[in-house]
């Protein structure tokens, strides 16, 4: 099954498989916890549970306790994130819009990624982050980053 639209109206469009609600679930359960610490630990054994998960990594980063740690887990997010694109059939361009509910921990992994690299002082990795985000989905960013 593809999951590229090659429409002639433009680039293609790759849209990722849903996550299996069970897994959706345990995310939504970790991030209700209202302690910090508690919630990262939470978010961290549901994405060590689900390695594959976009939206757990893009998550354990905003949860991330400093820059580094926020810079690792969305990295890791981005990189899982290029692996379950292409084995949809996303070869290297196109759109990957957010308005795709599964595209959102890919691109939420991206931005956070963008985000840290900047915090750092990584300057071309931000500036080429944002500039993907933008050839992903040209109406980057998104009024419900939720």
């Amino acid at each position: 099954m593809s999951h590229v639209n090659l429409s002639r109206s433009g680039p293609p469009e790759t849209v990722l498989e849903p996550e299996p609600p069970a897994v959706l679930q345990a995310l939504a359960g970790a991030l209700q916890i209202s302690d910090p610490d508690e919630r990262r630990a939470a978010v961290a054994s549901v994405v060590a549970d689900h390695p594959t998960f976009l939206d757990g990594w893009a998550r354990l980063g905003d949860l991330g306790r400093d820059v580094i740690e926020r810079y690792a887990a969305h990295r890791v997010g981005y990189h899982r994130g290029l692996d379950r694109l292409r084995q949809s059939g996303w070869r290297g361009s196109g759109y990957v819009r957010w308005e795709r509910e599964t595209n959102r921990g890919f691109l939420r992994a991206l931005s956070g990624l963008a985000a840290a690299a900047a915090e750092i002082g990584e300057t071309d990795e931000a500036d080429r982050c944002e500039q993907f985000l933008r050839q992903l989905d040209p109406s980057w960013p998104p009024t419900d980053r939720s």
